[in-house]
């Protein structure tokens, strides 16, 4: 079955950065789009960003765009996001999903607190 498995959160202070991996297994890995979804406390579901299958196009939420880069690795069925000059407003549990444009994660997810 699917299994997408989040890693890579924590506590970073502001103007910090981090590195999300979401390890996929279950499915061709390398003929799907992905998508990094997140979810703050009391807040909907929130878009963040998504990469076609070849890793030649990718899609970013204005939130974050110039500041989060999502790559993959379709040898190691590993999908990354990358965050920089990261805000407060970052502050929540991120998701790897399949497909693109996901309005919801498939993983547990990761949890990523931006605080001083």
């Amino acid at each position: 079955q699917v299994q997408l498995v989040e890693s890579g959160g924590g506590l970073v202070q502001p103007g910090g950065s981090l590195r999300l991996s979401c390890a996929a297994s279950g499915f061709t890995f390398s003929s799907a789009g992905m998508s990094w979804v997140r979810q703050a406390p009391g807040k909907v579901v929130e878009w963040v960003s998504d990469i076609n299958s070849s890793g030649g196009s990718t899609s970013y939420a204005p939130s974050v765009r110039g500041r989060f880069t999502i790559s993959r690795d379709n040898a190691k069925n590993t999908l990354y996001l990358q965050m920089n000059s990261l805000k407060p407003e970052d502050t929540a549990v991120y998701y790897c999903a399949r497909g693109l444009r996901a309005t919801r994660g498939w993983g547990q997810g990761t949890q990523v607190t931006v605080s001083a």
